[in-house]
């Protein structure tokens, strides 16, 4: 079938690869010249494993290409694929949809026959017929048109995996045509024996919400659990395993550290709960969610004050940058938040991250922050070590050679990536999240 999407961000540029690996036409569009030239050349605007290669193969096959020119792109589609972003409005909480309802009207202007708008940006409750509404006011009489809800669920890092052999596609429509044509695209995931989940439009747009929602709610109760831990000298990687071999409960996601970031769980978890209030209903389970997550980010900072008493002149290394292994991105990245702190609070700080530190930089925007190439180099007469993010390298790190660099013996570890007893018998005076 013949394919556009509109924003070639992660959602839409993972995805439009993938859809043109199963076979589909696609045109990826965006308004971002300097992007789309870019793509055009095969220069990826983001960091993930396997893409450059999926986008360079279906090039040259023909499949896949890029443009700026929106209208262009919506005429010669037959689905129309929105996947803008839906930032937080910072002041509110709730998602900015600006950038969908721009989409929702140009498709409307551009419509030359039966159409379908498949929203795949995260989107609140609601969002579907609010755009349904607004091309019926931009649209020309009689002008025949569906719009779909069709919410991702891809792992920065593992996107395309995701992708190709999902856990589920969710597709929420309100016509047996719009079902029809949105099964014929999504028929070699089926195929494949993947399951493809049929809903109405606003169960579709809320199963991406509470699903993140969930997945938070793990990780924060955890996190609660590794705190309670420290006080009573239980080991939370022990009470994890005991809990997730209960099949009802399961393993993933219960990983004490040092809370979540990204471009997903804050964001939805928020817009989740300013969306109850225009319902008037109070999500307090999620509300607390959201609550520890903020709280447990400086988990690392606050075992620094602790054990270095004053931070001022001391010198601290810091590994991992992104907000998860496998992805330069830094959004809402708890190691943001815990060298915010230790530069107000007077320490010298040294980064380094295999592959976010120039997105860490443009984001942090503090010329106090030293960035290196490598994991050893910066550890020279560092007092502290803190852990970030769970990259595999670090893992595997040499404790000799991480000694005789520090000047000092702490290692706080915010993500449990080393063992206690390793760490100590080493000479480390080690901390990690409730172990």
């Amino acid at each position: 079938m013949k394919l556009t999407f509109i924003g070639t961000g992660y959602v839409g540029l993972v995805t439009g690869a993938c859809m043109a690996e199963l076979g589909h036409t696609v045109i990826c569009a965006d308004i971002d010249a300097k992007k789309i030239n870019g793509l055009k050349r095969g220069v990826m605007p983001i960091y993930e494993l396997g893409l450059d290669e999926l986008v360079e193969k279906n090039v040259k096959k023909g499949r896949l290409s890029f443009t700026t020119n929106i209208g262009k792109a919506i005429k010669e589609a037959e689905v129309v694929f929105s996947a803008v972003g839906t930032p937080e409005d910072k002041k509110t909480g709730k998602a900015n949809l600006e950038y969908v309802y721009a989409v929702a009207e140009a498709f409307a202007k551009n419509l030359n026959g039966y159409k379908i708008l498949v929203n795949k940006s995260t989107v609140p409750v609601g969002t579907a017929d609010q755009c349904r509404a607004k091309i019926i006011t931009t649209c020309k009489p009689g002008a025949l048109f569906d719009v779909v809800s069709n919410p991702e669920f891809l792992r920065e890092g593992a996107a395309i995996k995701d992708f190709l052999n999902p856990d589920r596609v969710v597709v929420g429509t309100a016509t047996e045509q719009a079902r029809e044509v949105m099964e014929k695209i999504y028929r070699p995931i089926a195929r494949a024996g993947r399951p493809v989940i049929m809903t109405d439009i606003r169960s579709a747009e809320l199963i991406k919400y509470a699903s993140n929602a969930f997945l938070a709610t793990k990780i924060s109760f955890i996190n609660e659990i590794a705190n309670f831990c420290e006080l009573i000298g239980a080991n939370v990687k022990e009470v994890a395993r005991g809990m997730g071999s209960d099949a009802r409960i399961g393993s993933r996601f219960l990983y004490a550290g040092s809370g979540y970031g990204g471009s997903c769980f804050p964001k939805d978890v928020q817009a989740l709960i300013e969306t109850g209030k225009e319902y008037d209903f109070d999500f307090q389970i999620v509300q607390a969610v959201d609550e520890v997550n903020d709280a447990q980010k400086m988990r690392p900072y606050q075992i620094l004050k602790r054990e270095l008493k004053s931070l001022k002149g001391k010198r601290v290394a810091v590994w991992g940058l992104s907000f998860k292994p496998r992805t330069d991105d830094v959004r809402e990245a708890p190691a943001l938040y815990v060298i915010q702190a230790l530069l107000k609070a007077g320490a010298t700080v040294v980064a380094y991250d295999p592959v976010a530190s120039e997105a860490f930089a443009r984001s942090l925007d503090d010329k106090k922050v030293h960035y290196g190439t490598d994991a050893y180099e910066i550890l020279e007469d560092a007092d502290a070590l803190v852990i970030m993010t769970e990259w595999d390298e670090f893992r595997t790190a040499d404790y000799a050679i991480i000694s005789k660099a520090m000047k000092g013996n702490l290692i706080v570890d915010g993500r449990n990536i080393f063992e206690r007893s390793e760490a100590e018998e080493a000479g480390f005076h080690y901390f990690g999240i409730g172990v």
